[in-house]
């Protein structure tokens, strides 16, 4: 790797630490700065997720104020985004990925809607008794295998998730989705490392970045009110349904 492109990739993955921290979405900076850099795709993506993983790590840390309490929600959707994740992971690897792009803009701009609407739900009368159920767990399931399969914008669809099925502040909601998709690119990455090949000088360069990406993110993070935060996830998840369209074409 020549010199001008680590350093691009460090400022990528710096950035796609700190998107994460915030919103979700980190894949979309590392992953076509390593394809511009003519990395294969798959291989691209799998060093990626294995990169991005302390990055997130720090993301959890950084917001672990919010997630006092959260403990018996965490520990229970984390087996849901466990097991996708190990689903997700194994599909990469043998099958195609032209289907799985049709469906996944939907999945992102369903879930930036549901992301919007969350004060509106919040305030109907029954929203008192929803503290995420069964629908949640399964949702988190299903994003757990997009996770692991590509992983770009999960964080967008897992906080419309858990926005439109429970109670809770956004922050200490956005606290919960740093730890689902540490669970989900964890669970990915020791897939990857033991069934394939990853380059692990992108790798390291990727894990430096996105972990002082991560606290940074999380510490500035916390600090945008509701609205603020909204508004953020809501333009990068329809950046990213824009370039997921772009690239499928």
């Amino acid at each position: 790797m020549h010199g001008w492109d680590l350093g691009l990739l460090t400022i990528a993955a710096t950035g796609a630490g700190t998107v994460n921290a915030v919103v979700g979405s980190g894949s979309l900076i590392t992953f076509p700065a390593l394809v511009a850099m003519g990395y294969p795709p798959i291989l691209a993506t799998v060093s990626n997720n294995v990169g991005l993983v302390p990055g997130m790590g720090g993301a959890v840390y950084g917001y672990r104020r919010e997630l006092t309490g959260q403990g018996p929600r965490v520990r229970r959707l984390a087996v849901a985004a466990g097991l996708g994740a190990l689903i997700g992971s194994l599909l990469l690897l043998c099958l195609p990925s032209a289907w799985f792009r049709t469906i996944v803009p939907v999945l992102i701009g369903t879930a930036c809607v549901l992301v919007l609407v969350q004060p509106i739900l919040a305030r109907r009368p029954a929203a008192e008794g929803r503290r995420g159920g069964a629908w949640l767990w399964v949702g988190v399931f299903a994003t757990g295998i997009y996770g692991g399969y590509f992983g770009a914008a999960q964080g967008v669809v897992l906080i419309g998730l858990l926005g439109a099925l429970t109670t809770e502040h956004l922050q200490r909601l956005n606290a919960v989705k740093n730890a689902l998709a540490l669970t989900v690119n964890l669970v990915a990455a020791i897939v990857f490392v033991c069934v394939t090949t990853v380059d692990w000088q992108v790798a390291l360069i990727i894990a430096a970045g996105s972990t002082v990406g991560g606290l940074l993110g999380s510490r500035y993070g916390r600090l945008l009110p509701p609205a603020a935060l909204r508004a953020v996830i809501a333009a990068v998840g329809l950046l990213a349904m824009a370039d997921l369209i772009a690239g499928s074409r």
